[in-house]
């Protein structure tokens, strides 16, 4: 079972700095979606900042998902791109968003 790293975080995203002493297992990627919301999505607009929040939130649990998954302690993402989807059948949109990151254990 993994742990988090010792501030206590198991993601650390972009600028925020892993603990120096982890050590570094592998890079990997991860894909994930936002809820759907009725509506187009304009970048930066409500719905935009509503699933990006979303889009967030899954993303964190999933990342701590798989950090476990992976036996590793904490993970730094590194880079994301994050498009818009949409279906017009259903009038829905939501973000859908790619991560890579660094997985580490703790030293």
């Amino acid at each position: 079972m993994s742990t988090t790293g010792e501030s206590g975080k198991t993601v650390y995203w972009h600028r925020d700095l892993p603990p120096l002493d982890g050590i570094i297992l592998h890079e990997h990627s991860l894909e994930a979606t936002s809820d759907r919301v009725v509506g187009s999505i304009v970048r930066f607009g409500s719905l935009w900042d509503q699933c990006y929040a979303s889009l967030m939130a899954h993303t964190t649990d999933r990342l701590a998902q798989e950090v476990a998954r992976l036996g590793g302690h904490y993970a730094h993402v590194l880079d994301e791109h994050i498009d818009s989807k949409r279906d017009d059948r259903t009038n829905e949109s939501w973000l859908h968003g790619r991560f890579s990151y660094v997985l580490y254990k703790q030293g």
